[in-house]
């Protein structure tokens, strides 16, 4: 995510939910029966915690599709951000401004790693935004006096309650706070975060880092009513000097060992959540925000995390920035074959390229739909802006160049491209040397004004003096191939890359049209509505409700990741793509695939496998091992320009007539291909006669056997067991309190309380509310 937009809104990122007064925490069951036939509710390729019974029907409907309101078809997540509090003299952007019946989830952004590797908001006080700040006199922000914590929180749990079928998570991490955080003072501690909890110095994995995180994860989301938890790590990856700079010191030691580490991390969450949730009765999302860049992702090897994952959400933005000169969209659709930045690489004219740009937001989506259905998956679009100023050449600045300039203190830059500066830099950060960041950072709602030539009264708030007037026109520019607009000064010479009500229709579109689960939004503050009154745009939800509307009516998204017909049965034989070399020495991309027997039979020479790959790379995968691994069949073929036109390559190899592959026996070969594609997925393997699936696909509808025999599987019932006897818990009473986990009877049904609550009937709240329905007595 875009770090922070101010420091001084930083303090806002504090330190431990452990530490809030009054917080009625009682332990929870360790077990409790869940009706049958969870699996059949099993989102298509997520992995499931062996041995718990998770109980994905709370969440997911027979065919793995979420469930989230009957006029919500495709997901809208909006992060909602802590430090627009209004307690600094800016504009406040409170829960109550949400705009709660067009979106499905909240992603509150941000918790953080603490010193001891706990989850964390900050210390309990009446400065702590998240928990213990309150707004008096603002309508809408009144606390709800039956929690026994404030802040923002209260505000998401008691609108919540309202709009049952929103679900909220707690995302940490982000940019400024992946290797760091902020203290009580608004100081950074550059404590290791992410980068030390999981990864040793030593490049090993830190398990008991990771442990001591994901347990306080899960007591976290219990304390405060989330849903689930939204990690947000900026980057573990083998590129060197990704990431924020503040946090090299902690990265590059470790990046041999911090794509292991990532992973160690998600299956420990995913388990631990798995765990909790079939304690409680409902089902904890994972998520994570992932990035877009084809460069930061060659250093991730195969994103092996995704089966961990509920869904992902691309961070499809900040594509093109002042941190070099090149001029372009900040999150445009497609490619046009245009981006300066690409051509000067060479992307373009480097046949082992295809001709493909990697820098838009439809090769992003191509390269997880590779190992995901389209479903899991959310692109990203930003309520903000990127721009230059001193722009020259291009076409009204797009693909043109901003000179070369002295790059902000602290950004581990020595060559960034001229950033727009003061009143086209509203939203900026202050380096660590205290000075404005050129960045062309802005809201939508004032680069609408600026688009309208208004100066709006809040200008005064962010330091510019009364009476501040615009220089030059701010022209609107579209261009429809990349589907991206922006702004054109030319007198200033100034390019602001925007999003309006076209571009994000369009992204609507094609989120419809390709099946896929859904939006992600940075941040939902950027949003903007007209005030006729006032004559100025202000903080609205303009582009949300255009999304909402696209949506609603919209056919349910894609919840199958295989475009082919795929075998029922499914053998044990695992496939993994590993001793990726690191970072620049990783290209061509060139992994050892490690093939290894678990069946109780010898696999024969000439077994041959297939697997898909994302067409976010070219159909020129091969192996130097004399598999003969061939592209059997392309999803698409040529250049990128107006977008990918399949989801996936077919590949067939062939286990050398030589060689047999005993039972627990392993095979290695070298592969090669050219630019990264997510864990290929949809395999199969074919001998004597007959063809399977592989059991690590964690395909809906297969049935592990042994070669040669098995039976065919039968989907498990989906109804909840039958009606019980009589109520033998205690009846609900409306005058008592109930802490969480109380267990009451109402209505001959048994109800769990998941947090704090007095007052509240069971059967009134909803699926998301504090009462969940254990079934009848």
């Amino acid at each position: 995510m875009p770090s922070p937009s101010r420091p001084g809104a930083r303090c806002a990122l504090l330190a431990s939910a452990a530490a809030v007064a009054g917080l009625l925490l009682t332990s929870l069951p360790a077990t409790v029966s869940h009706a049958a036939g969870q699996e059949s509710c099993r989102p298509d390729g997520l992995y499931s915690t062996p041995g718990v019974d998770v109980p994905y029907c709370s969440v997911y409907d027979s065919a793995g599709r979420e469930k989230m309101g009957s006029d919500h078809q495709r997901r809208v997540i909006g992060y909602f951000t802590g430090w627009r509090h209004g307690k600094d003299g800016k504009p406040a952007y409170l829960a109550s401004d949400i705009p709660w019946d067009r979106i499905t989830h909240i992603n509150y952004a941000f918790a953080h790693v603490d010193k001891g590797n706990k989850l964390s908001v900050g210390a309990a006080g009446a400065t702590n935004p998240a928990t213990g700040m309150t707004w008096p006199g603002v309508p809408g922000a009144e606390m709800d006096p039956a929690l026994p914590y404030q802040g923002h929180f209260n505000q998401l749990t008691k609108f919540k309650k309202q709009h049952p079928d929103v679900k909220t998570l707690i995302s940490v991490g982000g940019w400024a706070e992946t290797g760091g955080y902020f203290d009580d003072s608004g100081q950074r501690v550059d404590s290791g975060g992410f980068y030390s909890m999981a990864t040793h110095a030593d490049g090993s994995v830190n398990q008991a880092g990771i442990d001591t995180f994901a347990d306080s994860a899960v007591d976290f989301i219990r304390t405060y009513g989330f849903n689930g938890v939204d990690i947000d790590y900026e980057y573990p990856t083998t590129m060197k000097d990704a990431g924020n700079p503040l946090d090299w010191s902690f990265a590059n030691g470790r990046r041999a060992g911090l794509v292991k580490g990532y992973a160690a991390l998600m299956k420990t969450l995913r388990e631990k959540l798995d765990r909790a949730g079939a304690a409680d009765g409902r089902h904890y999302l994972l998520t994570v925000a992932a990035p877009s860049s084809g460069y930061l992702l060659r250093g991730m090897e195969t994103f092996q995390v995704q089966k961990y994952l509920d869904y992902v959400n691309i961070m499809s933005y900040d594509l093109h920035g002042a941190w070099n000169e090149y001029v372009g969209p900040n999150a445009s659709l497609f490619d046009d074959g245009k981006d300066a930045e690409l051509a000067a690489a060479g992307v373009y004219t480097t046949s082992q390229y295809g001709g493909i740009g990697y820098l838009n937001t439809d090769w992003a989506y191509h390269y997880f739909r590779g190992s995901m259905p389209a479903g899991r998956i959310n692109i990203g679009l930003p309520y903000y802006t990127r721009g230059f100023k001193n722009v020259t050449g291009g076409t009204d600045g797009l693909w043109g160049r901003a000179p070369s300039t002295n790059c902000p203190a602290g950004s581990g830059l020595t060559k960034c491209g001229d950033g727009a500066t003061g009143i086209d830099n509203l939203w900026h950060d202050l380096d660590t040397g205290g000075k404005e960041s050129p960045a062309g950072s802005n809201p939508m709602w004032h680069a609408k004004n600026l688009e309208k030539g208004v100066v709006g009264d809040y200008v005064t708030d962010y330091g510019f003096p009364a009476g501040t007037r615009l220089t030059g026109t701010y022209a609107r520019k579209y261009d429809s191939t990349l589907v991206a607009p922006w702004l054109w000064n030319a007198e200033k010479k100034v390019f602001l890359s925007t999003e309006d009500e076209q571009s994000v229709k369009a992204k609507a579109d094609y989120v419809v049209d390709r099946g896929i689960g859904g939006t992600m939004v940075w941040e939902l503050a950027g949003d903007y509505d007209w005030n006729a009154a006032s004559g100025q745009y202000e903080p609205g939800s303009t582009l949300t409700t255009a999304m909402y509307e696209k949506f609603k009516a919209a056919a349910p998204y894609g919840a199958t990741r295989a475009t082919t017909q795929m075998p029922p049965e499914a053998l044990d034989i695992g496939v993994d793509f590993g001793q990726f070399p690191l970072g620049d020495s990783n290209y061509p991309i060139s992994p050892k695939l490690k093939i290894t027997n678990r069946t109780s039979s010898a696999l024969p020479g000439g077994t041959e496998f297939r697997f898909d790959y994302g067409t976010s790379a070219p159909a020129n995968a091969k192996d130097q091992s004399g598999w003969g691994t061939t592209v059997i069949s392309s999803g698409h073929t040529g250049d990128n320009v107006g977008g990918l036109d399949g989801d996936h390559h077919r590949v067939s190899l062939k286990l050398p007539a030589w060689q047999s592959l005993a039972p627990g026996a392993s095979v290695e070969l070298d592969m090669v291909y050219h630019l990264p594609v997510s864990t290929p997925s949809n395999w199969t393997v074919t001998f004597g006669g007959k063809t399977y699936a592989l059991a690590g696909d964690l395909a809906r509808g297969t049935a592990v056997v042994e070669p040669g025999g098995g039976t065919t599987p039968t989907d498990p019932p989906t109804t909840p067991p039958g009606e019980g006897g009589a109520c033998t818990q205690p009846a609900w009473d409306p005058a008592t309190a109930y802490g969480g986990s109380s267990v009451v009877s109402h209505a001959g049904r048994v109800w769990k309380a998941q947090w704090w609550t007095k007052g509240e009937e069971p059967g009134t709240t909803g699926e998301w509310g504090v009462w969940r329905d254990q079934g009848a007595c």
